[in-house]
């Protein structure tokens, strides 16, 4: 395969951060963010091209910070998530909210720049080499429209299992996407769980306002998915009717991936291969985060694993 797209969500708000823009916090020894990382892996992994999501008010302080030094070494293009980005019908409703959709918006802002199979990732998430090389490696050999039992089509998409182990914080309670999986690790089933927080040799959790236990190693979503490029057209007819159920109250609800893919593997729409990492999580959910990550990327450049300037080699 010759084209493969990095696309980076970048455009969350943060709140829980506690202020700043926790996607441009520096964590590596010479100013690198965890995106410096994700790009060395992706691109190592044999991904050509990146494409950031943000939105236009982060656009000044995202390109001084890292679109210009990444633009020397790969092709980039943005992508802009705004809250009134969304179809002339429903310009006017739901004039007091105050963020986007969600990562289901954020990705088809894409859909008139990514023109191939593409990776989906959070830019403030640090999910380890495994994962990159196993998802270019399955869209570059297995990224087929594959066809049923009744002739009709179902997207070919793959994601990155996690084990929730791997992907707590010890400074706060996390969301996850719990998945179900069958023997042949593929994807049965996705629950977005919130308030996982490790107790006592397992993780409690809230799902349906419930206090649940879940052991941990189950597999988890990071919101890390390859994805074909006709992904971009199922998301376009589902946001309209996404916005169509809603009320004008409903002023937080958003249009979320693991939501959209697991609804499309219900429907028979989307058929999702499972491909397990066992690397370590880590990522800036809370400012105490940030302190850890730096820990972890110190240890990593000891290691070995990354030399301590990024990119130093590496030419567009």
């Amino acid at each position: 395969m010759k084209n493969a797209t990095l696309v980076i969500m970048a455009a969350g708000i943060g709140s829980r951060f506690g202020g700043g823009i926790k996607q441009l916090e520096p964590v590596g020894p010479n100013g690198e963010i965890i995106m410096d990382y994700s790009i060395y892996d992706a691109l190592e992994a044999g991904f050509n091209k990146v494409v950031f999501v943000i939105r236009k008010s982060l656009e000044k302080d995202f390109k001084e910070i890292i679109g210009k030094r990444i633009e020397k070494i790969v092709d980039v293009a943005y992508a802009y998530q705004e809250l009134e980005d969304i179809p002339e019908i429903f310009k006017g409703r739901w004039k007091e909210r105050i963020k986007p959709w969600g990562t289901g918006q954020a990705i088809l802002c894409c859909k008139d720049i990514v023109k191939e199979p593409f990776l989906v990732i959070n830019a403030d998430d640090y999910y380890g080499k495994e994962a990159y090389k196993a998802i270019y490696q399955y869209l570059a050999a297995e990224q087929k429209t594959e066809v049923n039992s009744i002739d009709s089509e179902k997207l070919n998409i793959c994601m990155a299992g996690f084990v929730l182990k791997n992907t707590l914080s010890s400074n706060g309670a996390v969301t996850r996407g719990i998945c179900s999986i069958d023997e042949d690790h593929i994807l049965t089933d996705i629950e977005e769980t919130y308030d996982i927080a490790e107790s006592a040799g397992c993780a409690t959790a809230q799902r349906g306002g419930e206090k649940i236990e879940l052991p941990l190693d189950s597999s988890v979503s990071m919101n890390m998915w390859g994805l074909p490029v006709e992904f971009l057209s199922e998301l376009e007819c589902g946001f309209t009717e996404f916005l169509s159920g809603l009320n004008e109250q409903e002023l937080k609800k958003e249009y979320l991936l693991p939501q959209i893919v697991g609804e499309m593997v219900k429907d028979s729409k989307a058929k999702v291969k499972v491909l397990p990492s066992h690397d370590k999580w880590f990522g800036v959910t809370y400012k105490e985060d940030k302190e850890a990550v730096a820990e972890a990327i110190r240890n990593l450049i000891s290691q070995g694993v990354y030399p301590c300037h990024l990119f130093e080699k590496q030419d567009k």
